[in-house]
């Protein structure tokens, strides 16, 4: 391709609002009335993960009342588009995560905002519910180019995207104030030449053969990316 020429491209439509289903989870749109309760016990209940919150730039909430407030004010948006995790072995809600920076017109969005409840962390529900976003952004919906940011600090999110097999691309210094604190952010991305091959290796990843009796894995996403 020259420089100059033209590329063979039509806008995409943007995430509709609409329920995405897996093995070990669905994706319902945010419900904060329905959803509310579980949330709550799940992201700030005596077992939830005194972590979760420490890069996000919100929470945790000093009461019920502040979290569902928040969270029927994220079901109100479009960009983010909040989805809610449905544990289907217990049919509760187990987590939150959303598309956002949505730029249809240039083929561009982003999977951010992910609050998993402990019980979800490093699970292969975790990873079908990020799979799910990223089968509809790229198959679904035809886009060019998936992102992922994290703080630079957060070395879990940065783990979690190279592993699902994101490519940092940088590091934007002093890119935001959260939280009173500096943020560098550090930017992931998956473009559509490259999806192929992630594709393939989620679904071979997340097939019931590749887990023992007792649910251990038997071959890394990361082994059977690199075939």
């Amino acid at each position: 391709m020259t420089k100059n020429s033209l590329l063979d491209w039509k806008p995409v439509s943007p995430p509709p609002r609409a329920l995405l289903d897996g093995c070990y989870v669905r994706l319902e749109p945010l419900d904060a009335q329905h959803h509310g309760e579980d949330l709550w016990h799940a992201l700030q209940g005596p077992e939830s993960d005194p972590a979760l919150w420490d890069y996000l730039p919100y929470g945790p909430f000093a009461d019920r009342d502040a979290f569902e407030t928040w969270l029927a004010g994220k079901q109100a948006t479009d960009d983010p588009l909040f989805f809610t995790v449905i544990d289907k072995a217990t049919a509760r809600a187990v987590g939150l995560l959303s598309f956002l920076r949505i730029a249809p017109a240039d083929g561009c969005i982003e999977i951010g905002h992910i609050a998993f409840g402990r019980a979800m962390q490093r699970s292969p529900a975790s990873t079908e519910a990020i799979w799910l976003l990223m089968r509809l952004a790229m198959d679904g919906l035809g886009n060019r180019r998936l992102e992922w940011k994290c703080n630079a600090r957060n070395a879990r999110s940065r783990r979690a995207a190279e592993r699902l097999g994101f490519t940092q691309e940088g590091l934007f210094r002093q890119h935001a104030v959260i939280k009173g604190q500096n943020r560098d952010t550090a930017w992931f991305s998956i473009i559509d030449s490259e999806w192929p091959q992630r594709r393939e290796a989620f679904v071979r990843w997340l097939s019931p053969d590749n887990f023992d009796k007792q649910g251990k894995q038997r071959q890394r996403l990361e082994e059977l990316r690199s075939r």
